[in-house]
C-alpha cells in the first residue's frame, strides 16, 4: 500500500534553517499531488505548499514566503525547505498525496484540494524553534 515518511525535523534556534523530507512508495498507479502540511500546537492543520505531478509548485496565499517546495523523482522524495524559522513555525509537519495520477492533474487542481481529498498522510515529523 501507499506509504509515506517524513525525516529530518529537529530543533532549531530562531533565524535558522531546515529541510524535511518525504519518501513515499507503494504509488503503483502513480499520483496527482503531494504537498506538506504543518500543525502547531492548540492550532488547525493547515498547508504550506505542494507540486503537481507535472513539477509546478504551489504554495499557501496565507504562510509567507519562507517555505519551498521541491522534489527528486529519481529518488520518490519531496522536500521542505524552511529558512528563517521563527517560534511560531513550531509544529508537526505533514506530507500528503493525492492519488492515483489523471491528465488532469496540474497545480491548479491541486492547489484547489481541501484536506480531506489528500487521500494518504504520513506520520508527521516534529520541528521545533526556540527562542
Amino acid at each position: 500500500d501507499v506509504q509515506l515518511a517524513e525525516s529530518g525535523g529537529g530543533l532549531v534556534q530562531a533565524g535558522g534553517s531546515l529541510r524535511v523530507s518525504c519518501v513515499a512508495s507503494g504509488f503503483r498507479s502513480g499520483h496527482c499531488c503531494m504537498a506538506w502540511y504543518r500543525q502547531a500546537p492548540g492550532k488547525e492543520r493547515e498547508l504550506i505548499g505542494g507540486i503537481s505531478s507535472e513539477g509546478t509548485t504551489f504554495y499557501s496565499r496565507s504562510i509567507g514566503g519562507r517555505f519551498t517546495v521541491s522534489t527528486d523523482n529519481t529518488k520518490n522524495t519531496m522536500y521542505l525547505q524552511a529558512n528563517n524559522l521563527e517560534p511560531e513555525d513550531t509544529a508537526v509537519y505533514y506530507c500528503a498525496a493525492v492519488t492515483p495520477s489523471h491528465d488532469y492533474c496540474s497545480r491548479d487542481w491541486c492547489y484547489g484540494r481541501p484536506q480531506y481529498e489528500y487521500n494518504h498522510w504520513g506520520q508527521g515529523t516534529q520541528v521545533t524553534v526556540s527562542s
